[in-house]
């Protein structure tokens, strides 16, 4: 499973720097989207689902503690201060509407990136996991490889990433616009029979473990446990 992270900050050079270290050690695990200020991440959040979010305090147009406030009318996701706050009331105030934990700065990314690790796997459960398995598929994430029955599978990107969207959701029966839209994205304006020759094509490459990817009719494909 993909877990989404939106970090809002304003500081453009702790903001890259955070993107490029959750890049290179999320392993598409973890998935960082960035937001320049408040009023942006609010529309962000609106537009988008996210499993955990990142929130500096002190922020143009809309600062955290209010973005947060706002969040919490609707919404229970993590949230997790990033701020040079670090007066004890501040920290007391931040909790008072709701968030999850503090980082005050500066600030150590890996300690960052480890905290949103911790919180994820006590919420979410199973970020640290690397592999997924069903029937005779596995997926390793870190290495992004797959096997049947033990032996490796060479996939195009676009079969990999569909191959993963079924693992993670074994037994759910996916539309063709709805993997269109977790593959290929919501701005793909093409056809959905696209869905259907990368389907194909995955099968071949899976060998007799391909029959485990159902077709259901007039619904879209399943993942099962056999062949």
């Amino acid at each position: 499973m993909i877990y989404e992270i939106l970090l809002a900050e304003d500081d453009d050079n702790i903001r890259e720097a955070i993107a490029d270290f959750f890049s290179d050690k999320g392993k598409g695990i973890l998935n960082l989207t960035t937001a320049v200020d408040g009023a942006e991440a609010l529309e962000l959040i609106r537009e988008n689902h996210y499993d955990l979010l990142i929130l500096d305090v002190m922020m143009p147009n809309m600062d955290g503690f209010s973005l947060c406030k706002n969040i919490r009318r609707s919404s229970d996701v993590l949230i997790l201060f990033l701020t040079a706050r670090a007066r004890e009331e501040d920290v007391l105030y931040g909790y008072s509407l709701g968030c999850d934990d503090y980082i005050i700065k500066p600030f150590s990314i890996a300690a960052l990136f480890a905290k949103v690790q911790t919180m994820l796997n006590r919420v979410k459960g199973a970020v640290s996991s690397n592999t997924i398995s069903y029937g005779a598929i596995s997926m390793n994430l870190l290495t992004m490889t797959v096997t049947t029955n033990g032996n490796p599978v060479e996939l195009a990107p676009k079969e990999y990433a569909l191959l993963r969207c079924l693992l993670e959701n074994k037994n759910k029966v996916f539309s063709r616009d709805q993997l269109l839209d977790r593959v290929w994205g919501i701005d793909y304006f093409g056809t959905d029979r696209i869905v259907d020759n990368h389907i194909k094509k995955l099968r071949h490459a899976l060998g007799e473990s391909g029959k485990q990817i159902k077709t259901v009719f007039s619904k879209g494909y399943q993942l099962t446990d056999n062949t």
